[in-house]
């Protein structure tokens, strides 16, 4: 196989089809005739965000080749499709393309208005309205229940005219596909890039008709495509050298050498099977020779820049008598035999071994292993005798984490070869550096197809102890306006990512770096978003109020209803949640102005709730905190009035005195209510009403934060934390933020002015190496469940960064 199929397949293509006219009565019926790639995007906004975050495709962004897709987008941007949709590219030369976009009843035209440039009638009666993106045009028809889209309305006019042909074979890959989040289905020989996938295929050439249905899955340095690839039975092609064979274990990385550039090798159950369909490939009748019917594995091993050809065996004597006809010489201890007749592989192998000069062989236990040199035979064999095999590289151990441990053809390689592809046939690439990244492709023989599997990845090193290493970035649409948190998945008890946009989008991302989904809200986010088990069920939803709305989102975006709650002239605080016994019977308090609002976990105001309204503006969300078993809800008040309350609104602990509140929520340290005021004095009120008042040389703009022992305060460029105080280059920084991990207290603050993140135990230790690059507040859990930490950040304006502690 050629890496080629790897970029290929999200640019273009060519082909004709000649099957059966079809009724346009489902999507696949709107296709045009020359279409050669298609896309079946189940989730747009995943698809997007997964490209944009892909090294490997972000990079290749400006090339010719990919152009086709991204103009697509700047139409499909504006729209934001939300059902499935088809998107097909014809060429209209080698390198250009149209693409041809179709949904149904998920687009709304009204988000193109400021785009409408005319509405042109055909002559066919095809009504188009015609848009401009960046002097791009787009031509929009309609035929109930689709919409069409398309660079070039005669595509349109072919589809609507009935001047179409659909080849039934993708129907039926297409209806076995699953709901990934993008489906590619393309032909391997009407596509330039396709047919390199295979050794090529100078026979039938023409009318071998291929199917290979991807689907794509992607992190920030992989590229992964896997399915099946479909052959047409009637007709002589590369993969009929493996029918009704069965793939059995590759073993040539147990043999190439540790600095192993390439393998390539081929597998089947029955050699006698395999050179019948050989013969008939070759279209021969030469008799098959039993001297070989014992090799199982045929490969080839490119190592500096030279090859080798192994032939593994399940019994090496016949093989080895035979060959002995053909000896020069042998010498002794693992000999290496050198032969008068260096055309017997390519004579027997065709065209699996073409051009390779068997001048040397050695037997390895029972492998065959050929050189043209007798130097790579040597470095062969002395790597094999010291087990400094490719087997044991990082190369080969990232390389078969996504791959079946049989493989009819299996092909890994180092980053050289894709450098070259890329460099070949891809325009403005040079971004790309491919230094440690390895590619890997596989087909596996079943019944009537092949199991495909092709990877493009970063190569996996051990990450070393006690360091501190970014593991991954994902871009988003805009800038960011909250800070990122963690948030956990139910089902996989792992953690993800939640974090909203200056467009007031709200998305959910996963720690492969994909969108799971992103949702337009009415505005900003106020403080954290809090997840609830309303149902108790396990099944977890996210809380929070915007400006003026009070909402509970299911795991998929979808509002819980009826918690959609619209408050008139908006201003509301972070939403607090409380939950008294931990038993799930939440008590939401939204506070707007004086008003406070109690609902119960169907959105119901707690009657028996009596602080309806304040005496004056509420400042903060509400606190909740347990003192010897007894309930305190804490009130922190715009006239400097701290009310404690008890869980009917009633007041638990009476306090007198005002406070000019400093910019610092309440917490509780030892047992009691603690607040800092714009002087810098911490006052703290005991459940018994007692009050005490500490003087501190601190700035106006301090930063607080405490558990029950441990107080943390921030003053310019120092941190105080249990008294030991530390300083830190010069900067702004953020508030101080703790964390209770693993029963261990972490303190995080940030330097926003430099982009420094630091972290300190309880005793005001710095955790080892760091601060690192960020530029936000953090949020820090174990989010793989593997007792180490991950924390997120904001990176960029528009991006966030996760890191992992080790």
């Amino acid at each position: 196989m050629k890496l080629k199929i790897i970029i290929g397949l999200l640019t273009i293509c060519c082909f004709s089809c000649t099957n059966k006219q079809q009724t346009k009565t489902v999507i696949l019926d709107y296709l045009p005739n020359r279409a050669s790639t298609v896309l079946k995007i189940n989730d747009y906004n995943s698809l997007t965000s997964s490209i944009k975050n892909n090294d490997i495709l972000s990079s290749l962004k400006n090339s010719e080749q990919l152009k086709s897709f991204y103009d697509a987008s700047k139409i499909l941007n504006h729209i934001q499709p939300n059902t499935k949709g088809l998107l097909a590219f014809i060429a209209k030369d080698s390198i250009k393309h149209n693409y041809f976009y179709i949904t149904k009843d998920s687009v709304n035209l009204n988000n193109l208005d400021s785009l409408y440039t005319n509405s042109t009638t055909s002559s066919n009666n095809i009504n188009y309205k015609e848009y401009k993106v960046d002097s791009t045009s787009c031509f929009v028809a309609n035929s109930k229940p689709f919409t069409l889209f398309s660079s070039d309305k005669s595509l349109i006019a072919d589809v609507l005219g009935n001047n179409t042909k659909i080849d039934n074979n993708i129907y039926k890959l297409y209806n076995a596909s699953n709901n990934k989040t993008a489906t590619l289905y393309t032909r391997k020989n009407s596509n330039t890039f396709l047919k390199n996938i295979f050794p090529i295929d100078s026979l039938h050439n023409n009318e071998n008709t291929n199917w290979i249905s991807l689907d794509i899955n992607t992190k920030q340095n992989l590229l992964n495509l896997a399915g099946i690839t479909t052959t047409n039975d009637s007709i002589t092609n590369f993969l009929s050298l493996f029918k009704n064979t069965k793939a059995v274990a590759n073993r040539v990385q147990e043999y190439a050498p540790l600095q192993t550039e390439a393998i390539t090798s081929y597998t089947f159950t029955n050699y006698v099977t395999f050179a019948k369909n050989r013969l008939e490939y070759l279209g021969e009748e030469t008799k098959i020779d039993s001297i070989f019917t014992t090799v199982e594995e045929i490969a080839i091993i490119t190592t500096k820049s030279k090859k080798a050809v192994l032939l593994q065996t399940f019994g090496s004597d016949n093989i080895d008598e035979y060959l002995s006809t053909f000896k020069k010489n042998i010498s002794t201890d693992n000999p290496i035999v050198a032969l008068n007749n260096n055309t017997i592989l390519s004579a027997l192998f065709s065209p699996l071994v073409n051009s390779f000069k068997a001048n040397y062989y050695t037997i390895l236990g029972n492998a065959f292993i050929f050189t043209e040199e007798i130097e790579t035979l040597q470095d062969i064999i002395s790597n094999y005798k010291a087990g400094t095999t490719f087997n044991k590289t990082p190369l080969y151990k990232s390389a078969t984490e996504t791959m079946a441990k049989q493989s009819s053809v299996l092909q890994i390689s180092n980053s050289k070869k894709l450098e070259g592809i890329i460099a070949s046939n891809f325009t403005k690439n040079n971004k790309l550096k491919l230094n440690n990244y390895f590619y890997a492709s596989q087909l596996v023989a079943d019944a009537n197809f092949y199991h495909t599997n092709i990877t493009v990845q970063k190569i996996n090193t051990k990450t070393e102890a006690n360091t501190t290493a970014p593991i991954f970035t994902v871009q988003l649409d805009n800038d960011l306006a909250t800070n990122p948190q963690f948030v956990k998945n139910h089902r996989t008890n792992k953690k993800e990512i939640i974090v909203q946009d200056i467009e007031n989008n709200l998305y959910l991302i996963s720690t492969d770096c994909k969108v799971l989904w992103k949702k337009q809200l009415d505005s900003k986010i106020q403080g954290e978003i809090t997840q609830v088990d309303l149902y108790k069920n396990g099944r977890l939803q996210f809380a929070f109020t915007t400006n003026n709305q009070f909402i509970i989102l299911d795991r998929n975006g979808e509002t819980v209803e009826p918690f959609s709650i619209t408050y008139d002239g908006g201003n509301l605080n972070d939403l607090a949640v409380f939950d008294y016994e931990n038993n799930k019977n939440y008590r939401f308090v939204v506070t707007q102005d004086k008003k406070v609002f109690m609902y119960n976990s169907k959105a119901k105001i707690v009657d028996g709730f009596t602080y309806t309204e304040a005496s004056s503006s509420i400042i903060r969300k509400p606190k909740h905190f347990v003192v010897d078993n007894k309930d305190y809800l804490v009130f922190m008040l715009e006239d400097g009035s701290l009310k404690i309350l008890n869980r009917v609104g009633k007041v638990r602990v009476k306090t007198t005195n005002k406070i000019a509140f400093s910019n610092n929520d309440v917490v509780l340290f030892k047992n009691k209510f603690t607040v800092t005021d714009t002087t810098a004095i911490l006052h703290q009120i005991a459940t018994n009403g007692k009050t005490a008042a500490t003087k501190f040389n601190l700035i106006k703009d301090h930063g607080l934060d405490a558990t029950t022992n441990t107080l943390v305060l921030m003053d310019q460029n120092t941190i105080s934390i249990k008294g030991k105080k530390v300083s830190l280059d010069l900067g702004m920084y953020s508030k101080p933020k703790i964390f209770y991990i693993n029963n261990k207290i972490y303190v995080s603050v940030t330097d926003l002015q430099n982009q420094k993140i630091y972290l300190f135990d309880s005793n005001a230790a710095p955790i080892q190496n760091f601060p690192v690059y960020g530029s936000s507040l953090i949020d820090l859990a174990d989010i793989d469940n593997d007792k180490k930490l991950e924390l997120v950040a904001k990176d960029l304006d528009n991006s966030i960064i996760v890191y992992k502690i080790n």
